[in-house]
């Protein structure tokens, strides 16, 4: 579970409920006692539950949940019911269901893009990237981990990944073993990740036995190239592939023999449909 502060959670809310609901309260409902439903419309994978459960406890609203990030449920299932008044109800209304909504579908799609890779390779991984929506990274974070993905770097203090811009300000940017000694002497503690964008870079890199080659870009084909050429030199570096990789191309790389796949897809997947009723009670 990602732990969501007071602070974080209070902005959630306040962007939306600043000053309470202004239609509620000109209808003279405020004190009436309502029922909340939040059903998920269409069959699929479930995430956000426990942020939404804590949203709902800062208005001192108490939800009942039906379910848990990362259960698939079918359609029209109700996650999370409550009993309160319109008031607290109406506040809690759209930003539980836009929590809900947009970790739905950053899961969904994370879900099917791992289903599409596993159905060729059991063992691909999906790594997503921090290439996140602004102020939404945590919720992403909490999206993806509930679909069965992974988190290739939360941000750059987590692991050694050496990109052309770094090499740019290096006396040498072409010495790779210069550039992996210097890693391995001042960060002995992690692996190191070279990223390569084109074959020419990638060959030279291998003499330098970093930990991981990220392909930046490749195609198909040229994935099948550096596969093979990491075959004749016998040495065991792990190949990942990133940039442009999304659910429906996942497949024709699985198939090349790749397992780790990075991607920034599922931050960008169409919210699901996440239905609310409110009701008298």
């Amino acid at each position: 579970m990602i732990y969501f502060s007071d602070n974080e959670l209070d902005d959630f809310l306040l962007e939306d409920i600043y000053r309470g609901d202004l239609t509620t309260h000109a209808l003279d409902i405020e004190n009436t006692q309502a029922k909340i439903l939040f059903k998920r419309k269409n069959a699929g994978i479930v995430a956000g539950i426990h942020i939404a459960e804590k949203l709902l406890k800062k208005l001192e609203i108490n939800p009942k949940i039906y379910v848990n990030d990362g259960d698939y449920v079918s359609a029209d299932t109700v996650l999370i019911s409550a009993v309160d008044s319109a008031d607290k109800l109406h506040q809690a209304w759209k930003v539980v269901q836009l929590v809900l909504e947009w970790s739905c579908g950053v899961a969904q799609y994370t879900a099917d893009m791992l289903a599409n890779a596993r159905a060729i390779n059991p063992d691909a991984v999906i790594a997503c990237t921090r290439k996140s929506i602004p102020g939404t990274r945590k919720l992403a974070t909490n999206a993806v981990l509930a679909a069965g993905g992974h988190i290739h770097r939360q941000g750059i203090s987590e692991t050694l990944l050496v990109f052309t811009n770094h090499r740019n300000l290096l006396d040498s940017p072409e010495d790779w073993q210069h550039i992996v000694a210097t890693l391995k002497r001042n960060a002995p503690e992690h692996k190191i990740t070279l990223e390569a964008d084109n074959l020419t870079q990638f060959q030279h890199m291998l003499h330098a036995q970093p930990d991981i080659i990220q392909l930046d870009k490749f195609s198909p084909e040229q994935v099948k190239q550096a596969l093979t050429y990491l075959k004749t030199t016998q040495q065991n570096i792990k190949l990942s592939v990133a940039g442009g990789v999304n659910k429906h191309n996942v497949a024709d790389y699985a198939k090349l023999g790749i397992d780790l796949f990075i991607t920034s897809a599922p931050y960008y997947a169409p919210p699901e449909d996440i239905k609310v009723i409110i009701e008298k009670q």
